[in-house]
């Protein structure tokens, strides 16, 4: 097939017939069940496993695509959705991140791309203003929190290596003095990932209270018991209860032994927004770098990670490059050195939309709405027979149980089957507990009783 030369009615046919499908879809992801109900290899036998030898017709295409495709999707956007700490999309974000597909632009170079680049800038200088963090630090937009942790973690790494006259820049790490990479018992497994690209290794463990919490004592004689460049990961919103290191207390430590401090925040660092909720994250500004997505709170589209250093200079250090072909930008920081992608889609655009369409208001009442909700959650299923309720509520999270491991599994199992409410399993304090994660924009008390409704119905389906 020949494809004909571009044109607006070529773009026109094409985009108005994803238009009605992408409305289609969203009239029905409140109420469709959640679970996928196809598996990969069903989808590949619907789509057709030989590359054709002929071209196909645009519409038929994305025909095609849709029919054999939607059995597939799982309905994330759904405010019944509580499986991961994934938000939905809220419609102005969609909508920018459709004209970021539109634009194309490659937004790695800041004179070559200044729209974009500007836009994200201030979405960046908005994030600090919000979260309360110094308005010198440097933000970069990434696919997610792990590259978000990866772009924190290799400026920490340089810096602290540096500080001690070795340039991992120019020597790399072989031969370098080891750094002590500490992080508390319950981290996110995106930490000992992140560190692992990093060639930094496993880190040293410090032990955790029953919510989570790194405990600051043990924190201080890890970092007492050796000696050389270190960095500490503290956590603002464990993936189970919520929980919050002390922050003042750790980074004091931490900074005692002269320790670079990264907070990997993915969703809780959200809660410094609040004027109700910023309590939990009490002297976390005392950090050298912080990461969090916008695609889990703010509820942008997928992806949109957030890395942020206090050392702008230690960031671009880090993660920028040079070449005689890169037209580098003469004022300001390219945003090729503030993430590690040099091709990178405008990402952080969407994230500027949905701050400039809610404001500081909005923003607060979104996070106090999700911590509500959560709460709501969670007294519902504690009034439920045999439902226990294992974590503090203190943010978004919700962790549950039943009499046995095999009987909190049976819950699960069920509310997948039934598909109205979606909540997995996970292994925490030595139990399997099912764990509800409010991330949807729209996800309020209405929706929180459905919820609690619906665990009702299911419980009692398997008792």
């Amino acid at each position: 097939m020949v494809r004909e030369e571009p044109n607006a009615d070529i773009y026109e046919r094409a985009l108005a017939l994803a238009h009605r499908h992408a409305l289609a879809w969203l009239a029905g992801v409140d109420e469709r069940p959640i679970p996928p109900h196809a598996s990969p290899d069903d989808i590949k036998n619907r789509l057709g496993r030989e590359l054709p030898v002929q071209g196909t017709a645009d519409a038929a295409v994305l025909e095609h695509l849709v029919e054999n495709v939607e059995p597939g999707l799982i309905a994330i956007g759904s405010p019944r959705f509580y499986g991961w700490v994934i938000g939905g999309t809220q419609p102005v974000a969609l909508a920018a991140d459709w004209l970021v597909s539109a634009w194309d632009q490659n937004a790695g170079l800041r004179a070559i791309t200044p729209g974009a680049a500007a836009a994200e800038e201030l979405a960046g200088e908005w994030l600090l203003d919000l979260l309360g963090l110094p308005a010198e630090c440097e933000v970069g937009f990434t696919t997610g929190a792990t590259m978000a942790q990866f772009s924190c973690l290799a400026a920490a790494r340089n810096e602290v290596l540096a500080a001690v006259g070795w340039d991992v820049e120019v020597d790399g790490l072989s031969g370098a003095p080891r750094v002590r990479y500490i992080a508390g018992e319950e981290r996110h497994a995106t930490m000992d990932l992140a560190a692992r690209y990093l060639g930094l290794g496993r880190p040293l463990v410090v032990p955790a209270d029953g919510q989570g919490r790194i405990d600051v004592n043990a924190l201080r004689h890890v970092l007492d018991a050796g000696e050389g460049p270190a960095i500490v990961a503290l956590q603002a919103g464990n993936i189970h209860s919520g929980a919050y290191d002390d922050f003042a207390a750790a980074i004091a430590v931490a900074h005692a032994a002269s320790a670079w401090v990264h907070i990997d925040g993915a969703f809780g660092l959200w809660a410094a927004a609040s004027p109700s909720l910023r309590h939990l994250t009490a002297g976390f500004e005392g950090a050298d770098s912080w990461s969090t997505d916008a695609h889990k709170t703010l509820n942008v589209p997928y992806d949109c990670g957030i890395a942020i250093v206090r050392d702008p200079a230690a960031m671009h250090r880090a993660l920028g490059m040079h070449a005689s072909y890169l037209q580098a930008t003469m004022v300001g920081a390219d945003p090729h050195e503030k993430a590690p992608e040099l091709s990178r889609r405008a990402r952080g655009v969407p994230t500027w939309a949905v701050l400039r369409a809610l404001g500081r208001e909005g923003v607060i009442a979104l996070i106090d709405r999700l911590a509500a909700s959560a709460g709501m959650i969670a007294e519902g299923l504690a009034e439920l027979p045999g439902v226990e309720v294992l974590n503090e509520i203190v943010f978004t999270q919700v962790c549950v149980a039943l009499e046995s491991d095999e009987a909190t599994a049976r819950l699960s199992a069920a509310l997948w089957e039934d598909g109205e409410v979606l909540a997995m399993t996970s292994q925490w304090a030595g139990r399997t507990v099912v764990r509800f994660s409010v991330s949807n924009w729209r996800t309020d008390a209405p929706q929180a009783q459905r919820t609690v409704d619906a665990v009702r119905r299911t419980l009692a389906s398997i008792r």
